[in-house]
């Protein structure tokens, strides 16, 4: 490799990296990115933001059903459907909260962030009070792509019941 590419290929490197923010800001940007992202999907409905905020090669692995989903956009068909079965009558509501104490994030230089945590889940059919549902552990992928964060793989698993 002559000395010139190998210094632009360094220079695009270090660019890359330079992006993604360290310490408390990384915290603050995925933390936001996650808060949005599960607002949107348990409890909004609007396909076209949902994926302008998942990976083109997005992947959702669930212990309890495996490799559920390989595209955005299987993902999004898959969510716009959530979205009119829960305009129903009595359709199902879905709330998730983090557990407090339990959120972690990582740099990936060059890519994005690894987000660890465990979170609850509360339910609701039609009219009725949500009740506490679930607890599960997570880690997810994010990738900064174009100054947006986007999530790229969800691993969730070690679902059980739930404690507060």
């Amino acid at each position: 490799m002559s000395p010139l590419i190998a210094l632009a290929i360094t220079a695009l490197l270090q660019t890359q990296s330079a992006e993604i923010p360290q310490g408390p800001a990384l915290t603050e940007a995925v933390t936001a990115s996650d808060a949005a992202f599960f607002e949107l999907f348990f409890e909004g409905c609007d396909p076209d933001r949902l994926a302008a905020m998942v990976t083109d090669d997005f992947e959702f692995f669930d212990d309890r059903g495996g490799l559920m989903v390989t595209t955005g956009a299987a993902f999004v068909d898959q969510y716009r459907t959530r979205c009119e079965a829960r305009r129903a009558p009595g359709g199902w509501r879905t709330r998730r909260e983090i557990v407090p104490g339990t959120l972690h994030i990582y740099r990936m230089n060059a890519y994005g962030a690894v987000e660890t945590g465990e979170h609850l889940f509360y339910e609701a059919q039609g009219d009725n009070a949500e009740v506490l549902a679930g607890r599960a552990k997570f880690s997810q992928i994010w990738k900064l792509e174009d100054g947006r964060w986007k999530l790229a793989r969800v691993f969730s698993y070690d679902h059980g019941p739930a404690s507060e």
